[in-house]
């Protein structure tokens, strides 16, 4: 039980550290709009297929002391998580793609919103010199291609996390059997993860060795490559036939 929780505790934390940052895009994604204009009811897609997660090894179950058997003398050991990822080389690597393309997303977004808006600015410029109807027809064009670039940024950052965990879980699956195999030569049966421990001598700290036994099996991990790509900019887009001006 103690080397289960040594693992979920791995796991939350390698996650909480590389998905950071989903909302903040989310809420840039709200703030999509054409002026004077209600947003259209977005319709309801099917959730995207995950794809399953490896298939971790069976550990078998110890067998049951016989009855009346004393358990083994406890003897514990302490691994600090942050500490193991800040020196794992395949740790940091996934990081730095996964903060990489989560910035080129941004910049996307901002030219993006930025060529948004100069297209709603000029159709207001434009109000005195068009037909009702020429005018519903363009703010109706820019609504449906913000609505659809809306899916594309939506997509690419639903991508990105989902590259994320994959890459995380072969690592916590690394760490986990380092983890076992650095207690078992140490003749330890029982591990701790360092924030459950409030003083621990060094003698008991696990995680020097296992961040060089981590990095010897591990030295990186694939991460799985994008698939979207950015919408179309408004200016590589179709022109629009040019309205008639009214009399």
């Amino acid at each position: 039980m103690a080397r289960r929780a040594s693992t979920a505790l791995a796991a939350v934390l390698l996650s909480s550290t590389l998905l950071s940052g989903g909302v903040a895009l989310a809420q840039q994604q709200q703030e999509w709009f054409v002026p004077n204009q209600q947003q259209p009811a977005q319709p309801q897609r099917s959730a995207p297929q995950r794809q399953a997660p490896p298939q971790r090894a069976v550990q078998p179950n110890p067998a049951p002391l016989p009855a009346g058997e004393q358990p083994p003398a406890p003897v514990i050991g302490i691994v600090d998580v942050p500490e193991v990822q800040r020196n794992s080389t395949a740790f940091n690597q996934v990081r730095e793609e996964i903060e990489k393309r989560r910035q080129k997303l941004n910049d996307d977004l901002q030219r993006e919103q930025a060529r948004w808006r100069e297209e709603q600015q000029a159709l207001a410029n434009q109000r005195g010199s068009l037909s009702p109807e020429d005018l519903r027809s363009k703010e109706r064009d820019l609504q449906e291609r913000v609505t659809d670039a809306q899916r594309v940024f939506r997509d690419r950052s639903r991508g990105i996390e989902q590259a994320a965990q994959q890459a995380l879980q072969e690592i916590e699956q690394a760490l986990a059997v380092v983890i076992r195999q650095v207690a078992t030569s140490r003749k330890v049966n029982i591990v701790l993860p360092r924030p459950l421990v409030i003083y621990n001598d060094p003698p008991f700290d696990l995680s020097p060795e296992v961040s060089t036994q981590l990095n010897k099996i591990l030295k990186s991990v694939k991460v799985a490559p994008e698939e979207s790509a950015a919408p179309a900019p408004a200016a590589n887009r179709p022109a629009q036939s040019q309205p008639q001006k009214r009399n």
